[in-house]
């Protein structure tokens, strides 16, 4: 019924009554006034769900999950805090966040960790604390990330230290035994050593430096490649070393190949995998490099006869510091980071590589490039 009708209605009650008909117009004001204080407390609760929508949106685009506790009940989660939600990890978290509404109310602030064994494995730090009106709020972060990147500077500074206590210490003992030492001959066996050591600790650091240039990130200097140029390049770069070893390199690479990439880094990428086969090849073994266009995708396979790598260890030889035989490496002169090098440059590319083996009969290592064509023209590489 419209405000207007019940006015009427309550103007001939009132008469009808024998009353005076200004107390049906006092009425009609006051109804007047209750709709209009009806219709502004709508439009200011219409402003606060806007408020309050907007305010989730806001969390909702946090990296970082949010619970907001009122009364002891969640009253809201945002999107990260809701990806627990009906997961059996979800169990672990809200017992998480019930030792903390406890923990918060009579402490204050306080901090816990909880450690998913997935898969994946996962660490999520709970930061439980107090607002001002008396609510409590938690926040998730999940720390995988920095827990694992931990992890592998920790590894990685071992490793360093390790790696280069090596030649380190055998030059001061060498220097030490070439301290007053007066026979030529050994002077001259001990100088020889001196400069195998000084060279090792020489590749290490080289091998550190070129990985942390491509651990940076994207390979930002692409343009148009010849493969050709790219494989001729880094066989210049190893010629030497196979001269040493007696080892020959055979190439079968398309002239036509064109590839985008950034130049130094594939260069790079294939330097290491080829000094690898020509290190872990025998005298008179013969080590090829070739290159095809598989799709957009071009595929630079280096194939040795060598002693090849035990299956078990294939999964893990793109690690840094990885060796199949620490002592068979050093004796051959490998750093253990070539293949890191490799792996990171393919990532920059959006590329990928494999390898397969067999021990005792040699290695094959494929790098596949996206973007690649065959060009009749000149490239601007």
């Amino acid at each position: 019924m419209k405000r207007r009708e019940v006015a009427e209605r309550l103007d001939r009650a009132v008469v009808d009554l024998g009353g005076d008909p200004a107390a049906a117009s006092s009425i009609d004001d006051r109804l007047h006034s209750l709709e209009r204080a009806i219709a502004e407390a709508e439009t200011k609760l219409a402003a606060v769900c806007e408020d309050r929508a907007r305010l989730a949106e806001g969390l909702d685009q946090l990296a970082v999950g949010v619970v907001i506790i009122v009364d002891g009940a969640i009253v809201h989660r945002n999107d990260v805090a809701r990806r627990f939600a009906g997961r059996t990890s979800d169990v672990l978290v809200e017992a998480a966040i019930d030792d903390l509404l406890a923990a918060v109310r009579d402490d204050g602030p306080m901090r816990k960790t909880v450690r998913l064994m997935g898969p994946p494995r996962r660490t999520l730090e709970l930061d439980g604390r107090l607002t001002a009106s008396g609510d409590t709020i938690v926040i998730i972060r999940d720390v995988s990330a920095h827990e694992r990147l931990d992890q592998v500077r920790r590894d990685f500074v071992a490793n360093i230290s390790h790696e280069l206590k090596t030649p380190i210490g055998a030059l001061t003992l060498l220097a030490e035994t070439l301290e007053g030492e007066t026979d030529p001959e050994t002077v001259g066996r001990l100088s020889g050593r001196v400069l195998t050591e000084a060279h090792r600790a020489a590749n290490i650091v080289e091998d550190l430096l070129e990985l942390s240039r491509v651990e940076v990130g994207e390979a930002h200097d692409q343009v148009s490649l010849k493969v050709e140029d790219l494989v001729d390049e880094a066989n210049d770069l190893v010629r030497s070393a196979a001269e040493d070893r007696g080892v020959r390199v055979e190439l079968d690479v398309d002239r036509r190949l064109v590839v985008r990439g950034d130049r130094r880094q594939l260069v790079s990428a294939v330097v290491n995998v080829l000094d690898n086969a020509i290190r872990y090849s025998e005298q008179s073994d013969v080590v090829t490099v070739a290159a095809q266009l598989e799709g957009e995708d071009v595929q630079i396979l280096v194939v040795d006869r060598g002693i090849g790598v035990p299956s078990r260890d294939l999964d893990r030889v793109f690690e840094r510091f990885y060796r199949v035989d620490r002592a068979r490496s050093r004796d051959r002169g490998g750093t253990g980071l070539g293949l890191s090098i490799v792996r990171h440059v393919l990532d920059n590319h959006g590329g990928a590589g494999s390898i397969s083996s067999v021990e005792g009969q040699g290695t094959t290592v494929l790098l596949r490039l996206p973007g690649g064509r065959i060009a009749e023209a000149a490239t601007d590489g």
